[in-house]
């Protein structure tokens, strides 16, 4: 049975790449090689390599750079990162440390604070033990008391003999002595106590100084007042000239009466004859 020719068009389909899987045909894979060099096949083919080995080298850059730019993002972003863990680090630990310092400035105030209404009873406890009344279970709750606030810091000063010093000391009396070299405690009058550094009380003291003989003072001699001298004439008394003689010697030393007298002298004898008229 023969096929009977149709009269639909033939269609063939040449193109070099398969529409459905993107990929080159076989028929132009198995032709390209045998393409001889020089003809317009090859140079196409070619061109065709060098473009797309280009577009990859340009691609290839352009992911390179685009890589390097997110690193360095990255390295500035940790940085800013880290600056700012350091710094709230930082803020913490001073933060810490404040408010441990103020911690223990509220435990020192508040100890301070106990101690000085206890100091009363102790200077009562020291009394009665100077007067020989604290004796038995007394002496012995005394003795316990005692521990207990050294235990707290409290500390007594204050000795005879030892230097005085203003900033812990306050004196109440005050003497001379030459059996001391300085300002010196002479007598407690009442113990002073502190915690550290802290002053709850100062030591009430007498103090005495050395008596040191009283220098009379510096004789001041009156500076005696001289005019200007001219480079030629002589410095001292003036003398009177040999040619005025006894005479003006008489008349000066008139002058200088004159001017010793009171100053309505002259005027009471003008006015003399003029009474006797």
């Amino acid at each position: 049975m023969t096929e009977e020719p149709s009269d639909q068009p033939v269609i063939r389909d040449r193109r070099r790449i398969d529409p459905e899987t993107g990929e080159l045909r076989e028929s132009h894979k198995a032709s390209a090689p045998t393409a001889e060099a020089g003809t317009p096949a090859a140079a196409g083919a070619a061109e065709e390599t060098a473009a797309e080995e280009t577009v990859a080298e340009e691609t290839e850059t352009e992911e390179t750079e685009t890589e390097e730019s997110r690193i360095a993002d990255l390295e500035k972003a940790l940085a800013e990162r880290t600056s700012d863990l350091q710094r709230l680090q930082a803020e913490y630990l001073n933060y810490k440390r404040r408010v441990e310092r103020d911690r223990q400035s509220v435990r020192e105030g508040a100890t301070a604070n106990v101690l000085t209404a206890l100091l009363p009873m102790l200077d009562d406890i020291d009394r009665a033990d100077e007067h020989g009344e604290l004796e038995g279970g007394f002496k012995a709750v005394a003795d316990s008391f005692h521990r207990a606030l050294s235990n707290l810091g409290l500390e007594r000063y204050g000795e005879v003999g030892e230097a005085f010093d203003p900033r812990i000391h306050e004196a109440l009396m005050y003497a001379h002595s030459d059996d001391v070299d300085g300002p010196t405690c002479s007598a407690i009058l009442q113990p002073g106590y502190r915690v550290g550094e802290r002053i709850l009380r100062p030591a009430r003291v007498a103090v005495a100084e050395p008596e040191f003989p009283a220098e009379p003072p510096a004789s001041v001699e009156p500076e005696e007042s001289q005019e200007p001298v001219g480079p030629d004439e002589p410095v001292g008394p003036e003398e009177p000239k040999e040619s005025e003689g006894p005479a003006a010697a008489r008349s000066s030393e008139a002058a200088g009466d004159d001017s010793a007298r009171p100053a309505g002298y002259a005027e009471t004898q003008e006015q003399a004859p003029n009474d006797d008229r």
